[in-house]
């Protein structure tokens, strides 16, 4: 069984920075996706960074050059550090993991939130002007 806790989130003003950590207990596979999202009320859940097998990144545009994904595959921890925080960036992060019965790598970036099967509970980002 696969589980997945984030920490690290809080209440900032905008430009300050925060770490969030996620840890996934369970077996874990080498193809396995992790992906962070964030839901901000009202909107739609949506993704904002990815890594990949190789260790490349992808960010969603509203976050480049200020987020920052990291996996750690011996610690089996995602991180997200977030710097220039804005007001905009008030959400619930969640971290998750898709999980295939394959062992192809997959583009992690590629893929919707339908295809994350495992999420975290989820922390709370505030960011006030």
């Amino acid at each position: 069984q696969v589980q997945l806790v984030e920490s690290g989130g809080g209440s900032v003003q905008a430009g300050g920075s925060l770490r969030l950590s996620c840890v996934v207990s369970g077996s874990t596979r080498i193809n396995d996706c992790m992906r962070w999202f964030r839901q901000a009320p009202g909107k739609e859940r949506e993704g904002v960074a990815a890594i990949e097998i190789d260790g490349s990144t992808t960010y969603a545009d509203s976050v480049k050059g200020r987020f920052t994904i990291s996996k750690d595959n011996a610690k089996n921890t995602l991180s997200l550090q977030m710097n220039s925080l804005k007001p905009e960036d008030t959400a619930m992060y969640y971290c998750a993991l898709a999980r295939f019965s394959d062992m192809a790598p997959h583009r992690c970036a590629a893929l919707g939130r339908y295809a994350y099967g495992y999420w975290g509970q989820g922390t709370q980002v505030t960011v006030s002007s």
